[in-house]
């Protein structure tokens, strides 16, 4: 008799977890990075037995107790982290649940989003740096939008994407830069985060004898060397 757990997955199941994870995250389970993390490993999932151990340690949909009906709480107003002639920095364990805002004034703001606890669907920040440095670090595979106006001075991305249809965290930047820089950085870009190693992936390691950061690296170089083939020609 087959072994339910060794069962195929499909893309319906996949993403009935994306969706699962997606809601953990903004109930406060999740932090962006985990979010990334998991996300990636469930559109790479084979069978049930891999997708459950993406969610072992989270409450099933709908299963939470429901808290007493409330009125919808008002919009919070825009946190802001202003560094002027000086520096700003927000890293570690913090809680997004508004939308963000940076100005850099000949000095330097610094916003790591890996560790947050992202109570939105959507990161969006306002970024403004005139003379300075605003620089927003992400998990490796979110997907960042940004906009906005460089004058003598720049704006950028350096961020590793995920593949094409993936339903992945968004970050998105409004940025103005006035001689300085707006930069979204990756993880491979930044000081490597200590992630806490939790039970799924132990268990994946025991299912395919590596860890899931070597695999979505592999993943990612073939992703790499399929376009560089395209532009080829090949």
């Amino acid at each position: 008799m087959t072994d339910p757990g060794a069962v195929r997955a499909s893309d319906a199941e996949r993403e009935a977890v994306v969706e699962q994870l997606r809601i953990a995250s903004v109930d406060g389970r999740l932090t962006l990075a985990e979010l990334t993390d998991r996300t990636e490993a469930a559109y790479t999932a084979t069978t049930h037995a891999e997708l459950a151990l993406l969610t072992q340690d989270l409450p099933a949909t709908g299963a939470a107790p429901m808290a007493p009906a409330q009125q919808a709480a008002p919009k919070r107003k825009r946190r802001w982290f202003v560094g002027i002639m000086g520096d700003s920095k927000r890293r570690g364990t913090w809680r997004i649940d508004q939308e963000l805002g940076a100005v850099a004034v000949m000095g330097d703001v610094v916003l790591d989003l890996r560790e947050a606890e992202v109570r939105t669907n959507m990161v969006e920040i306002l970024a403004v740096s005139v003379m300075g440095d605003v620089k927003i670090i992400v998990p490796d595979g979110v997907n960042v939008d940004l906009d906005g106006m460089a004058i003598m001075g720049d704006k950028r991305v350096d961020v590793m994407e995920a593949a094409p249809g993936m339903n992945v965290p968004v970050v998105r930047v409004q940025a103005y830069a006035v001689m300085g820089d707006v930069k979204v950085v990756g993880d491979s870009q930044a000081q490597p985060l200590r992630r806490g190693l939790g039970g799924w992936r132990e268990h994946w390691r025991r299912l395919h004898g590596t860890d899931w950061h070597d695999m979505r690296r592999q993943l990612r170089e073939a992703d790499r060397q399929i376009r560089r083939d395209l532009r080829g020609g090949y």
